[in-house]
């Protein structure tokens, strides 16, 4: 069965959906709307987000926020040197009143799983992630369990705290559709942070404005956006500029192909349209690729940022002319 584009109907009403979402985040998450943007475009496309950053500017209310405008179950999950993958999958557990094993789901079977501070764990646990986060599953003792729908994974780094931290590897890194920074808010937003805290925590007040059924029927409805072939091609051409770039030691993935469609396929249907634009390749591919492309130090030793790197295939690379057929 063929399946069809969305209609411009479909952009519009999706864009509408998603707009009061960002909104109700944003009474609680004050001042940083491009991030609580981003955070909702990885959301729609079924990616997961990581978050680097010093403690204390939201990570943990923008996983909350998140979590409750779309009606969905919130979990947490303090990644520490002595957690086991168990402590996140789940375990086997023998009932002894029945004689049988019985699976009892770990933290991660949530909607929304806030992993914080996951560099403080061993790799090992780490990797109890990396199932969870492609597959949507989890297997234990053979058996294979379904995660709920939606699934997304908000993961924290410390920056600053880099005693007793694992780097992630890169293949968790690889895994992640985005990686953004919230920063300290200006003093506009921090007083405003004062005042709504000042009775009450204002998450307390924010209220579903949707369900996680329809979420998911959201988000079916965006991999429908339309791409036609010159962007996909456009999309390839930057992706694959990462792996022969001079300055550059790893490339990125085709899962980072993936990943700069499904962005570009989401900035579209947020800006009302069922159909992306190279332009919304070009606004997507620094929060997507930075993070999947390892630099490479130069004669002096100086390793040139991702976001540079980025940049200049962005600069160096066509932009197709694009005509929707």
């Amino acid at each position: 069965m063929a399946i069809s584009p969305i209609e411009q109907s479909d952009a519009e009403r999706i864009s509408e959906e998603i707009h009061k979402l960002v909104d109700a985040v944003e009474t609680v998450v004050i001042g940083k709307r491009p991030v609580v943007e981003m955070a909702m475009l990885a959301l729609l496309c079924r990616g997961h987000l990581l978050i680097e950053d010093i403690p204390g500017v939201g990570k943990t209310t923008l996983a909350k926020a998140l979590a409750r405008v779309i009606g969905g179950e919130f979990r947490r999950i303090q990644f520490t040197p002595d957690l086991l993958p168990s402590d996140v999958t789940g375990s086997t557990i023998y009932n002894q009143k029945t004689g049988e094993f019985q699976f009892h789901a770990g933290p991660v079977f949530a909607n929304v799983v806030l992993a914080d501070e996951i560099n403080r764990t061993t790799p090992k646990t780490q990797s109890a992630l990396l199932e969870a986060m492609e597959e949507r599953t989890v297997s234990v003792d053979g058996e294979t369990h379904q995660l709920p729908a939606p699934f997304f994974v908000i993961a924290t780094e410390n920056n600053v705290e880099l005693l007793g931290t694992y780097p992630l590897p890169e293949a968790q890194m690889d895994r992640f559709f985005a990686k953004v920074a919230l920063g300290y808010p200006d003093s506009r937003a921090e007083a405003e942070i004062l005042s709504s805290h000042q009775f009450e925590d204002p998450i307390d007040r924010l209220e579903p404005i949707t369900d996680p059924d329809s979420f998911h029927q959201l988000q079916e409805e965006t991999r429908r956006v339309w791409v036609e072939d010159s962007v996909r091609d456009y999309i390839v051409t930057i992706v694959a500029a990462t792996r022969s770039h001079p300055r550059v030691a790893l490339g990125s993935s085709p899962r980072g192909s993936l990943a700069l469609m499904a962005a570009s396929q989401s900035w579209a249907v947020f800006h009302r349209r069922p159909y992306v634009v190279p332009d919304d390749v070009k606004r997507m591919a620094e929060p997507v690729m930075t993070h999947r492309i390892i630099g490479r130090p130069d004669s002096q030793g100086r390793t040139p940022s991702a976001g540079q790197i980025v940049q200049e295939i962005l600069d160096s690379t066509p932009t197709p002319v694009y005509s929707r057929s």
